[in-house]
């Protein structure tokens, strides 16, 4: 099961099954936009806060950001707005 925010599973399997020669343009529009707003989703959601599942999702995608930290905490800690350590 995916985390919430994230393209299920079985939506990212259809859409990689299916030939793009038997998709309208609109499909394949879809899945870009989708597969575009996930691997968004993956960067910004950092490693320690997905599911086990979502991990595995991730990394079977190749969709796996690698990182403890979210994009929006790399941006504070450049500014020196994140948190001390």
């Amino acid at each position: 099961m995916s985390d919430t925010g994230r393209q299920s599973f079985t939506d990212k399997a259809g859409a990689a099954l299916k030939p793009d020669s038997q998709k309208s343009t609109t499909e394949q529009l879809g899945d870009h936009f989708k597969g575009t707003g996930d691997n968004i989703a993956s960067t910004l959601q950092p490693q320690s806060d997905k599911s086990a599942g979502q991990k595995a999702g991730d990394t079977f995608s190749l969709n796996s950001n690698h990182n403890d930290d979210s994009l929006l905490t790399k941006a504070k800690n450049a500014f020196g707005m994140g948190e001390k350590k």
